[in-house]
């Protein structure tokens, strides 16, 4: 940050400036919440990208944390965070398996064998489809909670 910001803005996580990110992943994660209008896009980017970035972050490592304890037990509130990182890593593998449709999730789900796994597209693939089952499996549990 320069400077001349304003300290109040950067303690709330305002930037000063914004730039629509150059990365396709990162443009899944952190897309434009305005269409058809750039400055009033990037104005919006502005003033809440730093936040959501720290957002993702900070579940992305709860999550990580998670993982190491054994045995793998989740309170609702760790499974909502848990499928929240699962769908932004669900995000990034769908833009680099290049996945648009439906129709281009579903000819993923043929590939469920690890031995299948002869080129990096296919790895992700089955890393794709196992973030899937999991975070399915996370949000029918969460559901069942609630009936109860």
């Amino acid at each position: 940050e320069p400077a001349n910001a304003d300290p109040l803005a950067a303690m709330v996580g305002v930037d000063s400036t914004a730039v629509t990110p150059s990365d396709s992943a990162v443009r899944r994660l952190l897309p434009d919440a305005v269409r058809n209008d750039d400055g009033e896009a990037l104005e919006f980017r502005r003033l809440t990208e730093r936040s959501l970035r720290e957002d993702k972050i900070g579940t992305l490592r709860g999550s990580a944390l998670l993982l190491e304890s054994s045995p793998l037990t989740l309170t609702a509130e760790q499974a909502r965070l848990m499928a929240r990182a699962l769908n932004d890593v669900r995000l990034v593998l769908a833009d680099r398996l290049k996945i648009e449709t439906d129709e281009d999730a579903a000819r993923l789900h043929n590939i469920d064998d690890v031995a299948d796994a002869d080129d990096v597209e296919t790895y992700l693939a089955l890393v794709y489809n196992f973030a899937s089952w999991l975070q399915e499996s996370l949000v029918q549990a969460l559901f069942g909670l609630k009936d109860k």
